[in-house]
């Protein structure tokens, strides 16, 4: 294809070459696996954010010399056709990512597993923003043109039932679609395997559409079931706040769960035949292991039960002894109101036999924990018990008779999906070493003390083939020039070679030289996405800019709020400097990104208020030759891969206690990048391995938070006077107005907690933080010798060391490669 091409076509033909080496190794891999019978891993998430696939095929199969040499001869780029690909419409933040480095580990370590996605039609939204900054939300149609990257199993599929009514045990539904398989394949770096990401579509029962009710004009009802089936896998995260919404994510959840144990199910009985006799369903777990992606998947556990009971005429006993030993859970929050609980009366509604499913597990559990202790004092028991059981707000807990035997009539039952995860489950981790110890002793306390061996730690990872050889392989080459091997891109442990050559001066001016690159294509993407009104004067060579980056999910406990409380910090105080005093300062660019969900007001507020400082920061010509502040639209893997190899400073800032782990910290502490932040999820151990003085902390502690926040509520704190001036600034300034925002941080009006997240208290200590920083910048070579360390110490935050872990740990999985 000659130069004067399409590049979308080009783009298209290269990812078809690369599509067809990974079908040879794709096929040859599941012939393997066919043969050895491992025992295998099937890791369910509710979302999973791939990003673009051409550079990873490429690199993960060692062809980058010979397939650029091809596309150079044809008059392309490799790097320029690259960005002819849309981002996959599969996930939103670091859950989805998260399950996308695991899927990459998995695949490079041989281990035999799936993973098992919705195929998502528009993805989460495209983020857009209005002239004033304001956010809005656009479909993401990432289908368009199709997918090179996928096959359609027209031949896999599966019926996922809704609604109905249970008779004699079985269950009768209302209405049916198919779940059908699309499978994409992950490749493993310099490895013959190739596993696979099966995503599941919906579809209608075509030969169950009534002609008669058509013909009739009755259309709505005629096609209801093509109705569900389009609505199913729209959109990712629907809104929930009416019912309507509820229900599609709950079918959405159940579509996943459903579909993927069918599938596990088929696959294990398809393994008998193939050795010619039945199967043994008590061998099930020891040839499967499911791990539940936090609490969207939790449906597998009673679908997996329902299969065994129903379908395949087990034993409940039996079946349910089967069932507990294949599924695994994995908690990613402590925030109470994001552990999943739904609605009693919804979950009957839809799916009536897993209701009677649950019922049955939680008496019977109820059952266990009565005898286990029955030494304990009535009330303290039925106390214990109402934490424990996965029907909330369902059981008389003050019967004189026996609380916890019979129904209540209460206000909104609810089931509670994390509690039916601990108690289906075999093993429930953490991820990262403190949010595993909160687990314990705050969230799931009882459960803690119950099956002290079902819970551990397991330290989230990144990938270092896509988030330092081939997002930054500039600097991956310098990596590899100074330890005398790119081994590291697998072993990331190799990278504590650099620590002894860390202030080689050689070295850091090389480190440097490749970090300056990055942060001119930066500014160069940053300057196309960024409307006029916002952008400022050209802001001259980025090589004397310090950049500063904070880029996650906006929300409230992320505290982005708090980072512009520091850029008007700064900006007030360049203010009041004289014209030479300014121009001794460093010069910092903070930049913000990331999505706010469609009806979470607070978040999008802050996106709205970082738009309008940089409005008037970047235009103010007495400060914006030293900062300015910018908001990077519609955050994805693709805009991640440009920003975390140009950052030098990474803001990672949440309330104490409120960050499962975080990975973005890993992705900016592998790119040699210094982090602010609190000593909240992996911060922890981050720091514990650069070293207290390459890490700027700050903030209060965990165990400190519920006092400060009743110290506030007493009216016992006051806020630094600084705080307070930047407050009313945002209310009465140049700003705008922000009363509402501000609200929120004020008594207990607003949203009902006013400053839940402590930013009144921490600022002051962030501010200092944020002057240590500067002081630290100004010595360039202390700097270049902290971001080296940064990389050298990253290897302990590789997906290969967490995927190995879960193997070894948890699944009992072994490697099982290609020959």
């Amino acid at each position: 294809m000659g130069p004067g091409s399409c590049p979308e076509k080009a783009y298209r033909a290269a990812a078809a070459a690369a599509m067809q080496q990974m079908m040879e190794r794709w096929e040859a891999t599941y012939e393997h696996f066919s043969k050895e019978d491992p025992k295998q891993c099937h890791y369910l998430s509710m979302e999973y954010l791939l990003g673009r696939g051409l550079r990873n095929a490429v690199g993960c199969l060692g062809m980058e010399g010979e397939f650029g040499e091809a596309l150079k001869k044809m008059g392309w780029k490799l790097e320029e056709l690259a960005t002819e690909e849309s981002d996959p419409g599969l996930g939103n933040g670091g859950l989805g990512r998260l399950a996308a480095c695991y899927l990459d580990s998995m695949a490079t370590l041989d281990l035999p597993g799936w993973g098992y996605a919705v195929r998502y039609k528009f993805g989460l939204f495209r983020q857009v923003l209005d002239a004033e900054g304001r956010q809005h939300e656009r479909a993401e149609p990432w289908l368009e043109h199709g997918n090179p990257w996928e096959v359609k199993r027209a031949n896999i599929r599966f019926p996922i039932r809704f609604g109905g009514s249970v008779k004699e045990g079985k269950w009768v539904p209302a209405q049916t679609v198919m779940a059908v398989a699309y499978d994409m394949p992950i490749p493993g770096y310099k490895t013959k395997n190739v596993i696979t990401l099966r995503a599941w579509d919906a579809e209608p029962i075509t030969a169950d559409f009534d002609m008669f009710k058509f013909n009739e004009c009755e259309h709505d009802a005629a096609l209801a079931d093509f109705k569900l089936a389009q609505t199913l896998t729209a959109v990712l995260y629907p809104g929930d706040i009416p019912r309507e919404g509820k229900a599609l994510r709950l079918r959405q959840q159940y579509m996943l769960s459903s579909a993927s144990a069918q599938d596990i199910v088929a696959r294990f009985e398809q393994r008998a035949a193939r050795a010619g006799k039945p199967p043994n369903w008590d061998d099930l777990s020891n040839k499967v292991a499911i791990q539940m992606n936090d609490t969207h998947p939790t449906l597998a556990a009673p679908e997996l039960q329902r299969i065994l009971v129903d379908e395949k005429g087990l034993p409940w006993d039996q079946a349910f002894g089967i069932m507990s030993k294949c599924v695994a859970y994995t908690n990613h929050t402590l925030l109470p109101e994001a552990l999943e609980q739904w609605p009693l009366d919804l979950m009957e509604e839809l799916l009536p036999r897993h209701v009677e499913i649950i019922q049955r597990i939680d008496r019977e559990f109820i059952v266990k924990v009565k005898a286990k202790y029955s030494s304990m004092p009535k009330q303290e028991l039925y106390a214990t018990l109402s934490h424990m059981t996965a029907m909330g707000n369902f059981y008389d807990e003050g019967a004189p008779a026996e609380p916890f035997s019979a129904q209540r009539a209460a206000e909104k039952p609810v089931v509670r999906m994390a509690n039916l995860c601990i108690i289906c489950g075999f093993a429930i981790n953490g991820v990262a070493q403190m949010h595993s110890d909160l687990c314990k002793e705050m969230v799931f306390t009882d459960f803690a003390k119950l099956w002290p061996e079902k819970f551990h730690n397991k330290t989230n990872g990144v990938t270092p083939r896509r988030w330092l050889a081939f997002a930054n392989p500039e600097l991956g080459a310098v990596v590899t020039k100074w330890l005398g091997s790119d081994a590291w891109i697998k072993e990331a442990a190799k990278l504590t070679g650099l620590k002894d050559k860390a202030s080689d001066p050689k070295l850091q001016e090389e480190w440097t030289a490749v970090k300056t690159a990055r942060k001119r294509e930066l500014l160069e993407l940053l300057w196309t996405s960024l409307g006029d009104g916002v952008k400022g004067p050209a802001m001259g060579d980025a090589s004397e800019w310090l950049f500063d980056i904070q880029i996650k999910r906006m929300h409230e406990y992320k505290r982005q709020l708090l980072n512009l409380f520091g850029c008007v910090h700064r900006y007030n105080k360049l203010k009041a400097m004289s014209p030479g005093d300014r121009a001794k300062q460093v010069r910092r660019v903070t930049i913000i990104g990331g999505k706010a969900f469609y009806s979470y007001w607070a978040a999008k507020e802050c996106v709205a208020l970082c738009n309008a400082i940089g409005r008037v920061v970047n235009n103010d010509p007495e400060v914006n030759g030293v900062m300015r502040v910018y908001f990077m639209p519609n955050y994805n893997v693709s805009a991640a891969e440009k920003l975390i190899p140009a950052a030098e400073l990474s803001e990672h800032i949440s309330t104490a206690g409120l960050e499962a782990s975080g990975t973005s910290n890993m992705k900016f502490q592998m790119n040699g990048c210094l982090l602010i932040g609190t000593l909240d999820g992996a911060n922890v151990e981050i720091r514990e391995c650069v070293g207290e003085e390459n890490f700027f902390l700050f903030g209060t502690t965990a165990d400190k938070v519920p006092g400060l926040r009743a110290e506030r509520a007493a009216g016992k704190f006051t806020p630094s006077p600084r705080f307070l001036e930047i407050k009313e600034l945002f209310k009465k300034g140049p700003f705008g107005d922000w009363s509402a925002l501000m609200s929120s941080l004020e008594g207990d009006s607003g949203f009902g907690r006013g400053d839940h997240f402590l930013l009144g208290y921490d600022f002051p200590g962030y501010i200092e933080a944020q002057e240590r920083v500067e002081k630290m910048y100004q010595d360039k070579a202390a700097w270049a010798r902290g971001s080296i360390m940064s990389t050298a110490t990253s290897g302990q935050f590789s997906s290969d060391r967490s995927i190995k872990e879960y193997a070894e740990d948890t699944w009992k999985v072994k490697p099982c490669p290609v020959p």
